[in-house]
């Protein structure tokens, strides 16, 4: 008895791991920035919510690297000439939903807002789709 509920309890904790196995994760999935949809998606918005500070073409604010008057940096491109590419999706993401004070803290001071009460999650996941469908591989 105790040796056929043991296969049983095996039996089904195998057959549970190959469902998760077969099912697409993050790690498997199609990157975001390959779905044309999302990224169809995420350029309307970036045109609604972005675009203003960070340019139409993803061009940034000009001067982006020198802080101004008022000690703040301008807006970064987000295209290949600035460095958004070099954030861990994790961190943009978390700064596009947040805002640039609430992640870097310590008394850091930004313009840039966080967009929690504008865009869903989804929302701020096809912006970032549609920038980094933009990049050079």
């Amino acid at each position: 008895m105790k040796r056929s509920i043991l296969w049983v309890g095996c039996a089904t904790i195998a057959a549970l791991a190959g469902l998760l196995v077969l099912r697409p994760t993050a790690e498997t999935a199609a990157p975001a920035y390959l779905d044309r949809d999302r990224v169809a998606l995420g350029a309307d918005l970036y045109a609604q919510n972005c675009a203003v500070c960070h340019g139409r073409n993803l061009e940034g604010e000009p001067g982006w690297r020198t802080r101004d008057a008022d000690g703040l940096l301008p807006a970064p491109p987000h295209d290949a000439s600035g460095h958004t590419s070099h954030h861990p999706d994790g961190q943009l993401f978390a700064i596009t939903k947040h805002g640039t004070e609430a992640i870097v803290g310590g008394g850091y001071k930004s313009r840039m807002p966080g967009f929690e009460d504008t865009l869903s999650d989804a929302e701020i996941r096809s912006v970032l789709a549609y920038i980094k469908s933009t990049w050079p591989e």
